[in-house]
């Protein structure tokens, strides 16, 4: 499936801004089942300075300098991006005690498996937490199949705790989300992450977007309308695993990947600093994720 992607997002002072200087991470990824026919990021006003790099972690990062003094600041991204044919681990691959995959990890010399290894370490907003590792353990009996023990597990977070938008924020911790009982897909994330880690998992954080209005017959999902999180496990001898928390499945074609880091710190979608008098604003996102025709991705290729 080929989709538009459409991200906004406004700002509103309350007084006038002198500049602003920000960083966004808002370009998809390329990645087998995934490729980016193309991509554009607006910035209103128009920056006087503008350049792109790739992060730590392979991510595309734009980054802005709005040196002219405005009340308003829009960061639209516009992308077209195809995704179909995710790769699945062969048969018999994840189904293997979930200690194979951790003790395989310390030893294994492939490059992937040394770049995973990262993961296994506690990180600033998947911090660790005696909540959270007792938590996903579980589902992690000894000599459990990985592949059933994360299914278990993304079951029991969607079953256990309730998806409410405004309940938590972005320094809100695993320990809170426990205390509260409801959170959002970046909570569910984290909660996931520090668990399985505890373990010694790789898992790293992702984020993208969902498919805002699914085809007939297939459930519209949670976290559609705004910036989606889920969680990687790594697969010694494969690859990494993706699945969504708060919807209780494996990521498949009505996801689209943006970045992935160690926690949602590393790959917010914008970022900055404003030099202002003022002490509040007011500020409005929206995404918009739809199919679209195959004459309209010719062109887009051409």
């Amino acid at each position: 499936m080929t989709y538009r992607v459409v991200h906004r997002t406004e700002y509103r002072y309350d007084r006038e801004v002198f500049s602003t200087y920000g960083e966004a991470r808002l370009h998809p990824r390329e990645l087998p089942g995934q490729r980016c026919y193309s991509t554009t990021l607006s910035v209103d006003p128009f920056p006087e300075e503008y350049r792109v790099r790739r992060d730590f972690f392979g991510n595309r990062v734009a980054h802005y300098a709005v040196l002219e003094p405005h009340l308003d600041l829009v960061v639209t991204a516009t992308s077209l991006v195809d995704v179909q044919g995710r790769p699945a681990p062969p048969p018999g691959t994840s189904d293997r005690p979930w200690e194979a995959a951790r003790d395989r990890l310390l030893s294994d010399p492939d490059p992937e498996a040394r770049e995973a290894r990262q993961f296994t370490l506690p990180s600033p907003a998947a911090a660790g937490s005696d909540v959270a590792a007792a938590y996903v353990a579980d589902s992690f009996p000894a000599g459990r199949p990985l592949d059933e023990a994360l299914a278990e597990l993304t079951g029991r977070v969607r079953a256990d705790f309730e998806f409410q938008p405004g309940s938590t924020d972005v320094d809100s911790t695993v320990d809170e989300l426990f205390a509260r009982g409801a959170g959002v897909c970046q909570d569910f994330a984290h909660l996931a992450i520090a668990g399985l880690r505890a373990l010694g998992l790789a898992t790293r954080y992702v984020s993208g977007y969902l498919e805002t209005d699914p085809p007939p017959g297939r459930p519209r999902l949670e976290g559609a309308d705004v910036s989606h999180a889920w969680v990687a496990v790594f697969l010694p001898g494969w690859g990494w695993i993706d699945l969504d928390p708060t919807n209780d499945q494996l990521v498949d074609d009505r996801y689209v990947t943006v970045a992935w880091g160690r926690d949602y710190a590393d790959v917010p979608p914008l970022k900055g600093v404003i030099f202002t008098e003022g002490d509040s604003h007011q500020l409005s996102v929206s995404v918009d994720v739809t199919p679209v025709d195959d004459e309209e991705t010719r062109r887009a290729m051409a």
